[in-house]
């Protein structure tokens, strides 16, 4: 009796500590565990290496990490080659970012409007361009830019050498940059104006409010939020952009397509300077940052205005 008693009561025991396994690995608590290792490992570890790179002399390549302070930034900061692409970088953003939300905004209101037929194939076709990868997407551009057998030139009847010279190589990136991403913003947009009050735009059209006026006076102001999201995503993206200049230019003619994340790729993985490059980074992300937190605050700034 004792026997069956004791086996009896650890059974019961292996129950419980069963249930209590189950209660440990939900589906909530797997998958919050599998975010938390995800972002550890793929974002937060590599921001920490950054920051400790940027006060490195760190090559890889020979094994070298070495603590310098403070060089690698007054390295950078004086650097003219890192400045100008800042500038490159900031008309590379500026011109991306208005155009996506000018075109995107426009096509939108295009087909929302009863003009329009057949707008679900449409809506594919914008988006398409957006979900398609980014290097055959600019694999595909580069051979329309060629001068000799290039669709631009052909269609266009110009004589330009888009990838080569150095006054279009970067207006060439931006222009397939544009191209690619202005899909985002439509579907955006669309799926704003789908969602704006109906009975804001009776009220309008029983006051007299013709359409221009009541684009400005109501559609726009109502679509601020997402102006603004538009505006971040995208700049948080154009500031990271690299891919496209890779492939498309190399970075050249000379020097007149770098970018920041460019140059930072540049020194990385062709110089196999980390240290400096994991500076520049450092610098990015303040930038990025500031930016971002500057956006926020305009806007707040703004809606307290019209309240």
């Amino acid at each position: 009796m004792k026997a069956v008693t004791k086996t009896g009561h650890t059974g019961s025991k292996t129950i419980q500590t069963g249930k209590g396994l189950g209660r440990v690995f939900t589906m909530r608590n797997v998958s919050l565990a599998a975010l938390v290792i995800y972002f550890s490992v793929f974002m937060i570890y590599p921001i920490f290496k950054a920051f400790a790179g940027s006060m490195h002399d760190w090559n890889p390549l020979i094994g070298t990490y070495k603590w310098v302070g403070f060089d690698n930034f007054r390295l950078v900061l004086s650097d003219g080659l890192f400045w100008k692409s800042i500038g490159n970088t900031a008309v590379f953003c500026l011109v991306s970012v208005v155009f996506r939300i000018v075109l995107g905004l426009g096509l939108a209101l295009l087909l929302s409007s009863k003009l329009v037929k057949a707008k679900d194939t449409l809506r594919g076709l914008f988006y398409m361009p957006t979900i398609t990868p980014m290097v055959a997407v600019a694999f595909v551009w580069v051979w329309m830019f060629d001068p000799q057998f290039g669709m631009i030139d052909r269609v266009l009847g110009l004589d330009i050498n888009w990838l080569k010279d150095p006054n279009w190589a970067l207006p060439a990136v931006i222009i397939m940059t544009i191209w690619k991403d202005f899909g985002y913003a439509v579907v955006l947009y669309l799926g704003a104006l789908m969602s704006l009050p109906r009975s804001v735009y009776e009220a309008a059209a029983i006051d007299g409010a013709n359409a221009w006026q009541t684009f400005w006076k109501i559609t726009l102001p109502l679509l601020k939020p997402m102006t603004l999201f538009i505006v971040i995503t995208s700049l948080i993206s154009y500031l990271q952009a690299y891919v496209q200049i890779m492939i498309m230019t190399g970075g050249g003619p000379g020097t007149q397509t770098y970018t920041i994340s460019y140059l930072i790729f540049d020194e990385a993985f062709q110089k196999y300077k980390f240290g400096t490059a994991s500076a520049m980074s450092v610098l990015l992300f303040l930038m990025t940052g500031i930016l971002t937190i500057l956006m926020f605050k305009a806007s707040g700034d703004m809606n307290m205005e019209e309240s």
